[in-house]
């Protein structure tokens, strides 16, 4: 009976010690996959913030051609990162630190990009400002230009127009045999044109040479054996007769005869007289 009896407490022990050891693996399993879970929300975790530190490089731009081949570099190791961190078992611990001292390291470096790609952008929004501004006040320097240009050609414009030698007090008179002036169409032989060039201090002084065209009273124009041609006013025109003075800016009084053939019959008979500058005015004459 004592041998049967030790031998049912012996069973009873090992049974109370066996669901002891039951109840501890089912702690220690329990405790197990807690921990393993934990590690596998935090490979996730990790994973998520190596794919948003991705997603903040393909954000990052900028017109550097080196900092933009150094930013692929970037990108392409953490690409590789993110590949070999999922290959990784949640509960390899030592790997998953290693993940993220890497993961730390590159963040750290892309602040560093960050930091170049502000003062990059700075520095061009400054040379973008200073080339507007330079763009408008070359604007600014090219109306004044223009505004001085054009004001300098008016000027030139009214120098030239002053320059210009004027005539007055023309008048067209038959002159008959002895020299005298005569109205009567039979007695004349040939014709005078008397002038007066203007005086003009803005003149360019020198010898100028003055034109006449003399028409008959048919309106046909009258010219003798060697006429010449001449321009006046950009136009070229034939003359009946012409003489040349020295014009030194004071007023000088001249005069041009025309003979023709020394047949004049009665009418109205009109000179018109030209300068290289254009037309200096007319005159009448009526021979009875």
């Amino acid at each position: 009976m004592e041998t049967a009896e030790k031998l049912r407490k012996i069973i009873i022990g090992l049974g109370m010690l066996a669901a002891i050891l039951l109840i501890a693996l089912v702690i220690i399993w329990i405790n197990n996959s807690k921990i393993v879970t934990q590690l596998k929300v935090e490979k996730a975790d990790l994973t998520e913030q190596m794919i948003a530190l991705r997603s903040d490089y393909d954000s990052l731009q900028t017109s550097s051609t080196l900092l933009t081949d150094s930013l692929a570099v970037e990108r392409e190791k953490v690409d590789q990162m993110i590949e070999r961190l999922k290959k990784t078992e949640a509960t390899n611990r030592a790997a998953i630190k290693k993940y993220e001292n890497e993961l730390g390291t590159m963040r750290s470096i892309m602040k560093h990009y960050i930091v170049q790609i502000d003062s990059l952008n700075n520095l061009n929004n400054t040379l973008r400002q200073e080339a507007n501004n330079a763009k408008k006040d070359a604007a600014a320097s090219r109306k004044k230009y223009d505004e001085l240009r054009e004001t300098t050609d008016n000027y030139a414009k009214q120098v030239e127009k002053g320059s210009v030698v004027k005539a007055r007090g023309i008048t067209l008179v038959g002159i008959n045999g002895s020299g005298s002036e005569t109205d009567r169409s039979s007695r004349v032989v040939k014709l005078r044109t008397d002038l007066s060039l203007v005086e003009n201090a803005l003149a360019k002084t020198g010898y100028r040479r003055i034109y006449i065209r003399v028409k008959g009273p048919d309106g046909i124009l009258m010219t003798s054996a060697d006429q010449k041609m001449f321009t006046s006013g950009g136009e070229e025109m034939v003359c009946s007769a012409s003489r040349e003075v020295d014009y030194q800016g004071s007023e000088v009084e001249m005069s041009i005869y025309f003979s023709g053939d020394g047949s004049y019959t009665k009418g109205t008979y009109s000179v018109d007289v030209y300068s290289a500058d254009g037309k200096l005015g007319s005159a009448d004459l009526i021979l009875r």
